[in-house]
């Protein structure tokens, strides 16, 4: 007896969708791949194509709306050749005349019963494992009524898996009824969707809409068409890997810090600095992060806000040159701009700097220009909450700048993402002396028992320079401080020479 149960999961030919589909397609089944045109559904197919061909296995795309020239060329502008893939063309050529030979059926032009036989035919003597059928639009204006069509699809599908065939049917959802009657004869459904924002590129999202006999990943998942075919970035699922972590604090490389905070950073935590412009956020955030590479370890640095040649140059005169690392590659240095980017792509970005490249400390600047880039994404916040503990899972100290509104008094954020963080230090302006000075406080640990002071901090030449507790200051925290002491507790106004 001949068993028809299939063998191991087919590849897509995309490894984020495999992840997505948990390994790739059960095979000899047929797969709905619908989605309006431009969403890469032709890309997707291709992709599909030239996997197996890589296996060394027959394949065949059927075209009946875009002609073999039109292949070829978007399969060039990726790099693909498509000299293993065989190309079934039902397009009329142009300027055809009556006296040639009809070698190409036009869809318009022949019963429905004809064009699914020439299919059939075609697959008989190439015998392919994997075919992609383009598109179902044609068939539907053929077939005229809806039971018709059905009826087609099925003897198509029976006939497909007949010959074990894997089978991707695309289709750009022409239908004005909205017909999905598809879902219901197809082992699988992929829908692809474009999206134009108000502001900067496009997005693009899927999702599989089902998936029988498997247990898939749900909900939408960003990619994008790059040279090379579709990226896809699967939704991030915190719990997906656990890794030991030592819970013992990391340094930030000053001792005054280092007591702020109970000890240092504890692997596995997010600590948020928050502050208005220019109080220091990003250098506090680069005396931690500079500590750790001094260390040995690995880091990434996804910087929003500043320009890059700006950031280099900065940590340059301060005493914690960033190039070196980078230069090593022990630091992954990455300048994001916001618009061009969607959540799952920084999302997968995050986890090749984690999973590849080995980073243990993880540092946004800031949080800002990412969430305010993307009003029209309203699960942001649970996509970020689900990146912090993606990363508290995987041991990595994660970093997170937060800039807020005012200069001193009473000072608020566009969004309150404390709750997020299992660590929060506060930098503040205040005024004593008729000068401009600044303060750092922790106002909440959940790992250690960390120092309720507040201490002044200057940043020089020197780098980071972190004071005493200001124990005889009152009113730090609103701005305007009250002294009440009979001693000097401020930091010297004279910066520290540089070594």
């Amino acid at each position: 007896m001949q068993d028809d149960t299939p063998s191991a999961l087919a590849s897509s030919g995309i490894a984020g969708l495999d992840a997505v589909l948990g390994g790739g397609l059960t095979p000899e089944r047929l797969y709905l791949v619908e989605g309006t045109p431009g969403t890469g559904k032709t890309t997707l197919g291709l992709g599909f194509l030239l996997a197996g061909a890589e296996l060394g296995e027959p394949t065949l795309y059927i075209t009946l709306s875009e002609t073999e020239a039109e292949l070829r060329a978007v399969a060039a502008t990726h790099g693909w050749s498509l000299d293993h893939v065989e190309v079934f063309e039902m397009v009329p050529e142009v300027g055809l005349g009556e006296d040639q030979e009809q070698t190409l059926l036009h869809p318009s032009e022949v019963e429905l019963g004809e064009t699914v036989r020439s299919v059939m035919a075609r697959v008989e003597a190439l015998d392919p494992r994997r075919v992609v059928l383009d598109s179902l639009s044609e068939l539907r204006l053929l077939a005229q009524s809806p039971l018709r069509y059905r009826r087609q699809i099925l003897a198509l599908k029976h006939f497909f898996s007949s010959r074990r065939c894997t089978v991707l049917v695309l289709d750009d959802k022409s239908s004005e009824t909205g017909d999905i009657q598809l879902h219901s004869i197809a082992h699988g459904v992929i829908s692809l969707e474009q999206i134009v924002t108000g502001f900067g590129a496009e997005r693009r999202r899927l999702t599989v809409v089902k998936m029988r006999g498997m247990r898939y990943r749900g909900g939408y998942h960003d990619f994008a068409i790059l040279r090379g075919g579709l990226r896809v970035y699967p939704r991030l699922v915190a719990r997906d890997a656990i890794t030991p972590v030592d819970p013992e604090p990391r340094s930030t490389g000053s001792p005054e810090l280092d007591d702020l905070l109970g000890g240092g950073l504890v692997p596995g935590t997010a600590t948020l600095l928050g502050g208005p412009a220019g109080v220091g956020k990003t250098t506090t955030l680069m005396q931690c992060l500079v500590a750790a590479l001094r260390r040995g370890e690995r880091a990434a640095y996804f910087l929003f806000d500043e320009r890059l040649p700006t950031l280099l140059a900065r940590s340059a005169n301060l005493g914690m040159a960033l190039q070196p690392f980078v230069d090593t590659g022990q630091l992954d240095l990455r300048r994001i701009d916001p618009a061009e980017l969607s959540p799952g792509e920084f999302s997968g970005l995050v986890r090749h700097a984690v999973e590849e490249n080995g980073a243990t400390v993880v540092a946004v600047d800031s949080l800002n220009a990412y969430l305010q880039a993307m009003p029209d994404e309203q699960y942001l916040i649970l996509q970020m909450h689900e990146l912090l503990g993606y990363l508290a899972y995987h041991g990595v100290v994660s970093l997170l700048v937060l800039g807020q509104h005012g200069v001193m008094g009473d000072i608020r954020s566009d969004v309150d993402l404390s709750y997020l963080a299992d660590t929060v230090m506060q930098l503040r302006f205040f005024e004593a002396d008729g000068e401009v000075r600044q303060a750092i406080s922790v106002i909440k640990t959940r790992t250690t028992r960390h120092e309720r002071t507040i201490r002044e901090f200057r940043i020089d030449a020197g780098g980071l320079t972190v004071g005493r507790a200001l124990r005889e200051f009152q009113g730090v925290l609103s701005g305007v401080p009250t002294y009440r002491g009979a001693s000097q507790e401020l930091l010297s106004s004279r910066p520290a020479e540089s070594s």
